[in-house]
């Protein structure tokens, strides 16, 4: 094992002996911040966020975020492990986190550290974020603005280091149906059921104008439906919940008023900032991954680059379908591949930008 691998899998294994659920990041904060102090970074922390200029930062420059998160979700209850245990069986790191995104936290701060005092034709900006399990207000959406302007950013998240280059984004609709309530038997009143049902259909043959290139067509789905209080009462409100997986074809708030121009029902969004994100392959972030042989995706899970108005990859160790599961891990030697080929990520931009 090369000492960068060494010293970064010794690091996550602090992590993952460190509980760190979605709003009480504090010891792992803790000790990246200590971390990052103890190889000379002068770290910065906002919150339960730590993050680290490079040298020779120069505001003409253009600024990379080389940005994951240290927070994790609950254990999930069939874990057979401890899951603030950090083991190492047959190559494989066994732990709460070490997948979803230890290894991308350690590795991006790896790389950090290697470019820190060096050259570039860009500035290097190192962001190790929390809350990004549950959007909250004091993860990326707090730290963003104390981060001055960003113009690009390479996001740590378990795509098996292959390039993610857009991610739809989230609105979860409430509807409400409106009628008159009476007796069933008489036909009387007007019956919300039966308009909620009318809006659904419309939902399930309704489509947009417009289709993103890279993400296609927006997404909508009816999950959840509820009417009625007893068999012989027309229901006067009919509710019912709507899954709209948005694309760039149009903003979050573009995409809610076309719906609510197309229904009978009231439509409220619960949130609008779970954006879609897309970069197109011209662009310098993707060519770099394409150049050190990255196939190129469009990844089904969202992530903090939904809360990034400006260009984005998503790109780290791990398996996705390794997320929130029992007994997560992450190999040894995906951690080792992910610093070298951040590394060489990292020199491909510099060339593009030289």
């Amino acid at each position: 094992m090369n000492p960068k691998t060494a010293e970064a899998v010794e690091l996550l294994q602090a992590l993952i002996a460190t509980p760190s659920l979605s709003r009480d990041e504090a010891r792992t904060g803790d000790r990246l911040f200590a971390f990052l102090a103890e190889h000379g970074a002068a770290p910065e922390r906002l919150h339960n966020n730590v993050w680290a200029r490079a040298e020779g930062f120069d505001p003409q420059r253009p600024t990379l975020l080389l940005n994951s998160h240290h927070d994790t979700v609950r254990p999930a209850a069939s874990y057979t492990r401890d899951p603030f245990a950090p083991v190492i069986e047959e190559g494989c790191l066994y732990g709460l986190g070490s997948n979803d995104a230890g290894a991308s936290v350690v590795a991006l701060a790896e790389t950090f550290l290697t470019f820190r005092t060096r050259e570039l034709p860009f500035n290097l900006v190192v962001a190790l974020s929390a809350e990004e399990e549950c959007m909250g207000e004091h993860g990326m959406r707090a730290l963003l603005p104390a981060l001055g302007k960003i113009d690009m950013a390479l996001v740590g998240e378990p795509t098996g280091m292959q390039a993610a280059t857009g991610e739809r984004g989230l609105v979860v609709l409430d509807c409400t149906a409106r009628g008159k309530s009476g007796h069933a038997a008489r036909g009387e009143g007007i019956n919300a059921l039966y308009i909620a049902t009318d809006d659904i259909a419309r939902l399930r043959g309704f489509r947009f104008e417009r289709e993103s290139a890279l993400l296609g067509p927006v997404g909508i789905a009816v999950t959840q439906i509820e009417a009625g209080t007893q068999h012989n009462v027309v229901p006067d409100v009919c509710r019912f919940v709507v899954d709209v997986r948005t694309t760039d074809a149009y903003t979050n708030e573009e995409t809610v008023e076309i719906l609510r121009g197309a229904l009978q029902s009231e439509v409220v969004p619960r949130s609008t900032r779970i954006r879609a994100s897309a970069v197109g392959d011209d662009h310098p972030l993707v060519r770099a991954a394409t150049a050190i042989g990255r196939n190129t995706f469009v990844s089904p899970t969202t992530s903090d680059r939904t809360l990034m108005p400006f260009p984005s990859l998503k790109m780290g160790p791990g398996e996705s379908a390794r997320s929130h599961s029992a007994d997560e891990f992450v190999r040894i030697d995906e951690i080792d591949e992910a610093i070298a080929l951040y590394e060489k990520y990292i020199e491909q931009l510099a060339i593009l930008y030289a």
